[in-house]
């Protein structure tokens, strides 16, 4: 089965980063999501409560980001697959965080997978 709900480079806002003068001020960030669920698309019934509610899984991951600070993004991406795991049901989860961060580049990207 490989029905998948995306979402794409969701902005958030969270205090992040290694020194503690970048961690000192907010600054975005954006996360991409690949959530496949454990039922295929076929068995929906064009019910909205037999699916994933990517509503709900964009807040949850925007309040997650903001809760604490953090040094690391990878963190960020394992916290953000578990909290799905947690929520919704999923097979697996693949979860990108891209970062302006560098000096001539468009941005550092971390990409992290896991299967249940």
């Amino acid at each position: 089965m490989n029905d998948r709900i995306e979402i794409r480079r969701l902005r958030v806002n969270c205090h992040i980063g290694v020194p503690d003068e970048e961690r000192a001020a907010a600054q975005d960030l954006w996360i991409t999501v690949v959530m496949a669920p454990s039922q295929s698309f076929d068995g929906l019934a064009d019910d909205i409560a037999r699916t994933i509610d990517y509503a709900a899984v964009a807040g949850e991951i925007q309040q997650l980001a903001a809760a604490r600070p953090r040094k690391l993004i990878e963190t960020l991406a394992v916290e953000t697959a578990d909290l799905l795991f947690s929520r919704h049901p999923l097979r697996r989860v693949e979860v990108s965080i891209e970062k302006r961060i560098l000096p001539d580049t468009d941005c550092v990207a971390v990409h992290l997978t896991r299967d249940r």
